[in-house]
């Protein structure tokens, strides 16, 4: 039976933030960190090893795969900061257009440094992302 990967740990976020070892990524973490717990109103947990959540939702795909995994979140990688929101929202793109210097996978949105993006279109796009997932699994709080 497959077991997921990438679950809520209780590693403290503050102490994980703390040994990025780039300085201006550990610096950008602090700003994400309050920008994505503002736009949420969650608290930030640790989701594996990297990866700073906000919220949680239970998922149930049609293959009877199923988990939880954060509302949104980011992960301070080496290369580029990591933004998590929910795939498979189609307004996304039109603020993506706005957000500034970035790519983008299925999930996952990559910035070199907040100071690239505008930090009001990714407050929206996290509020955005947030309510689609409330939306589209109706049964979590």
């Amino acid at each position: 039976m497959y077991e997921q990967k990438t679950k809520e740990t209780d590693n403290d976020v503050i102490e994980f933030i703390e040994n990025v070892e780039n300085l201006k990524k550990r610096a950008d973490a602090y700003r994400l960190l309050d920008i994505f717990k503002e736009a949420t109103g969650y608290e930030a947990k640790m989701w594996g090893p990297s990866i700073i959540g906000f919220g949680t939702y239970h998922y149930v795909y049609k293959t009877g795969h199923e988990g939880n995994a954060p509302l949104t979140g980011f992960s301070p990688r080496k290369a580029k900061t990591s933004l998590y929101f929910a795939p498979g929202d189609s307004e996304r793109d039109a603020l993506l257009a706005m957000f500034g210097k970035h790519t983008s996978g299925k999930a996952c949105v990559y910035i070199n440094k907040v100071d690239d993006i505008d930090t009001s279109v990714l407050k929206e796009l996290i509020t955005q992302s947030v309510t689609f997932l409330q939306t589209q699994y109706p049964d979590n709080k």
